[in-house]
């Protein structure tokens, strides 16, 4: 295996805890009602448009047509996005310190909403510190196609082989090992740092 020299990271669910749940248990009465929202109005197959670069205010037109009842609901969305995130995964701002007072260069590759990427540097300093970050809605292109992880490859410093690449999405990781990236699906900070510890990079 070659030796590992940087590490690519996706954001949601690995690095940071975003959950739109948050914003919609405070406005709607109760926990079927947040689930048949998210299920069939703001759903992920809908709010994978953003990550593909649809202006948020552009993509909710259709569905507030569709939902003129639940408007102020759909707008929330792009309006209350910060309230969607709490923090760091357990233990994950620690790794990302610890890498990084360790100079080992990290870079990141997000599904994520063009518009919003700015919000996530000001939530979290240490993402925009990294040495690059692939935003899907900059690029037109999500996770896992293999476009991305060509935009990525050219835009890292090293070769993918180099390169250990986590992600919470089997889907994601199945992609860049195809593509020659090294990755390991997301679990735990602990696991983490087992992964890292076999590629002799002990924090």
């Amino acid at each position: 295996m070659p030796r590992t020299r940087a590490i690519l990271w996706d954001f949601g669910h690995t690095l940071v805890d975003w959950d739109p749940r948050r914003v919609y248990r405070a406005l709607l009465k109760d926990h079927d009602a947040v689930e048949a929202f998210l299920g069939g109005v703001c759903s992920m197959d809908w709010h994978v448009g953003h990550d593909r670069g649809i202006p948020m205010a552009e993509h909710r037109k259709p569905l507030m047509a569709a939902h003129p009842d639940k408007a102020e609901l759909i707008t929330a969305w792009d309006r209350r996005w910060d309230d969607m995130f709490d923090g760091w995964v357990e233990g994950m701002g620690e790794i990302v310190a610890a890498l990084e007072a360790a100079t080992i260069p990290q870079y990141g590759l997000t599904n994520l909403p063009a518009e919003k990427w700015p919000n996530l540097k000001v939530m979290y300093p240490s993402l925009a510190r990294f040495a690059d970050v692939v935003v899907s809605g900059e690029e037109g292109v999500v996770k896992p196609d293999r476009r991305i992880y060509e935009i990525t490859a050219a835009r890292l410093a090293y070769d993918p082989a180099e390169v250990l690449f986590f992600d919470d999405r089997q889907d994601n990781i199945d992609a860049a090992r195809a593509f020659g990236f090294d990755a390991e699906r997301f679990e735990s900070a602990a696991q983490v740092r087992d992964a890292l510890a076999t590629r002799d990079i002990t924090l």
